[in-house]
């Protein structure tokens, strides 16, 4: 398939993560743009009047929120790649509400709360980190960590018996405080959520994630590494 593909993206977005890892795991060629979005740089609000990354382009055509593109690429992949949203309505429900409830309330509460904490705040020129949220996002973090631990102990991957979006809207979020090293993988509350993790890192799609580096913002040590060692 040809290269048209332009995402405008942030790195540390784990909604720009999502659609990163589902293309290329759907095999589709793409470019990365890097997008501050919180700039609103001219051309871009033009490009997506909600201002928001991720958002991709194909020539004249833009598709924006993250959930939308995604469902967009498994429509237009080839049809050699794995399917990631099941065609039993049952597990489409069960696949969407665990996305939803990542990429809102998880997100709300952890996700946007410590990589903002502790890194974009200072990218952004905003101060130093307000370590009251910082403490209630680690706490919402723990409190988290025991639903999906729960998940992973009772089915084969987050939503059910196979692979699909769900995983991968979750290992975003996951890579992305990762990167901030806001997770102690050395809890043994994270034992099961280690296995499916590695799982997911040892994905051919996730090599470039693993890659990616903020100037001047280094990601903890085992952020690349597939064993966490």
């Amino acid at each position: 398939m040809e290269n048209s593909y332009i995402l405008y993206h942030y790195p540390l977005s784990p909604f720009c993560r999502k659609v990163r890892l589902v293309l290329a795991e759907k095999k589709i060629d793409f470019t990365l743009r890097e997008e501050r979005y919180w700039e609103k740089r001219v051309a871009f609000q033009k490009l997506n009047p909600a201002g928001k990354v991720p958002a991709l382009r194909n020539g004249k055509e833009v598709f924006a929120d993250s959930q939308a593109i995604c469902e967009y690429i498994e429509a237009i992949a080839p049809d050699d790649t794995i399917r990631l949203i099941p065609e039993d309505p049952r597990e489409q429900c069960e696949m969407r509400r665990l996305i939803s409830f990542f990429d809102e309330k998880f997100n709300q509460e952890v996700t946007s709360v410590l990589v903002f904490e502790r890194m974009l705040r200072r990218i952004q020129q905003k101060g130093s980190p307000d370590e009251r949220k910082v403490k209630f996002g680690l706490e919402q973090l723990k409190n988290h960590t025991k639903y999906l631990q729960f998940l992973i102990m009772h089915r084969r991957w987050i939503a059910g018996d196979r692979l699909t979006l769900a995983d991968f809207t979750v290992a975003a979020h996951l890579s992305c405080l990762d990167y901030v090293g806001m997770i102690n993988w050395k809890k043994e509350e994270y034992t099961e959520i280690k296995g499916w993790y590695s799982r997911m890192k040892s994905r051919r799609a996730f090599k470039p994630i693993l890659s990616d580096h903020v100037p001047g913002y280094f990601p903890a040590f085992h952020y690349a590494n597939v064993d966490f060692d």
